[in-house]
C-alpha cells in the first residue's frame, strides 16, 4: 500500500461524484453544499425559494466544484420526482444525497420559563400544552423533517445504486446522509415536542433504510449526522458563547462553550460521502460539543 493511498486527497477527495442536498442554499445544508463542492463533487441544491438557491449558485467559485440550483418541494412526490428526472437526464447517476430539509414547528415556549402561567399545576400545563399546537401543524413538521427522509431516499435509490456500480473506485458505495439533531436523541422537549420526535423517528428511520437496503442488495450506505448547536434560519445566523445554551436548553451546558463551525459540519459529510467513509453505515454521527454527554437521552 502507497504512501499516497493516505494522503488527504486520495482518502476525501471527491472529485466526479454527483451529490444532492436538500435544503442546500442556508444554513447546515450551506455548510455541506459548499464543503462537498470545494472537495470537487457536483453539487445539486433544492429547496422551494429558488431565488435563494441561484444566489447561493452565482456567488460559488466555479474552480471549486459546481453548485447547481434546483427547485425542490420534499413535501411533494410530484416535485421529487421532476427533481429526480432532471438528475437522471444530466447526469445519469447519483452517489452522494443529503437530506437535510426541516423546519422547527410548532413550540411551547412556557415549557423552559419556571414562572410561566400556564405551569401553575398539571392540569394547566396539560391544556396550555394540548390548545398551544394542533394536529395539522404536528403533520406538516413530519411531512418535512421525517416523511422527506423516506420519499426522496426512495425515488433516489437506483440512481444512487448506479453510482456504486458505475464507480472506478475500489470499494465505493454511494452515501445517503440524514441530518437529524441531537434534539431526536434526548429526553428533554426543548420547548418543541414535534421537532423532537420528529427527528426521532429520523434516526430511527435511517437506521431501517440502512438495513433494508442492505438486506435487499443495493449498494447505497445510508448515515445520520446529529448536529448540536450550528448557525441557520432555525437558530441564529451566528451564535456567540451566550447563545449557545440558550438553544440548547440542556441541564447542563455544552461542554465546548460554543457553536459547532462550518468547517465541522462540511467536514463529518465529507468524511461520509468520501472513499474513507464507504465502511459505515447506519451510523448517526452526534457533533455538539459534548452535549449528549452531559444530557438525558433517550
Amino acid at each position: 500500500m502507497s504512501a499516497q493511498s493516505y494522503s488527504v486527497q486520495s482518502l476525501f477527495d471527491l472529485t466526479g461524484l454527483v451529490a444532492l442536498v436538500t435544503g442546500g442554499g442556508t444554513g447546515i445544508g450551506l455548510m455541506i453544499s459548499r464543503g462537498l463542492a470545494a472537495n470537487g463533487a457536483k453539487v445539486y441544491i433544492t429547496g422551494r425559494r429558488k431565488s435563494v438557491l441561484d444566489k447561493v449558485a452565482d456567488a460559488w467559485d466555479k474552480t471549486k466544484g459546481e453548485i447547481i440550483a434546483v427547485e425542490m418541494d420534499v413535501t411533494s412526490r410530484e416535485s421529487i420526482q421532476e427533481a429526480k428526472k432532471l438528475i437522471q437526464e444530466k447526469e445519469g447517476k447519483l452517489h452522494i444525497l443529503v437530506n437535510n430539509a426541516g423546519q422547527v414547528g410548532p413550540t411551547s415556549p412556557f415549557l423552559s420559563n419556571p414562572s410561566a402561567p400556564e405551569r401553575k399545576d398539571a392540569e394547566t400545563l396539560g391544556q396550555s400544552l394540548f390548545d398551544n399546537e394542533t394536529p395539522g401543524q404536528w403533520g406538516d413538521l413530519y411531512s418535512i423533517n421525517t416523511f422527506s427522509i423516506f420519499f426522496v431516499t426512495t425515488a433516489f435509490l437506483g440512481l444512487l445504486d448506479k453510482g456504486s456500480r458505475e464507480s472506478q473506485t475500489p470499494g465505493f458505495t454511494s452515501s445517503v446522509i440524514n441530518i437529524t439533531s441531537i434534539s431526536g436523541l434526548i429526553r428533554l422537549a426543548q420547548d418543541h415536542f414535534a421537532y423532537n420526535s420528529a427527528k426521532a423517528a429520523a434516526s430511527a428511520l435511517t437506521k431501517m433504510l440502512a438495513t433494508e437496503f442492505a438486506l435487499k442488495g443495493a449498494l447505497v450506505r445510508v448515515n445520520a449526522i446529529a448536529p448540536g448547536a450550528y448557525a441557520s434560519e432555525m437558530t441564529f445566523d451566528e451564535i456567540t458563547p451566550e447563545q449557545v445554551n440558550l438553544i440548547g436548553k440542556g441541564v447542563q451546558p455544552v461542554p465546548a462553550g460554543r457553536a459547532g463551525t462550518a468547517q465541522e459540519m462540511a467536514g463529518t459529510v465529507i468524511y461520509l460521502a468520501s472513499p474513507a467513509g464507504c465502511y459505515t453505515n447506519g451510523q448517526e454521527i452526534v457533533i455538539d460539543g459534548g452535549y449528549v454527554s452531559v444530557n438525558p437521552t433517550l
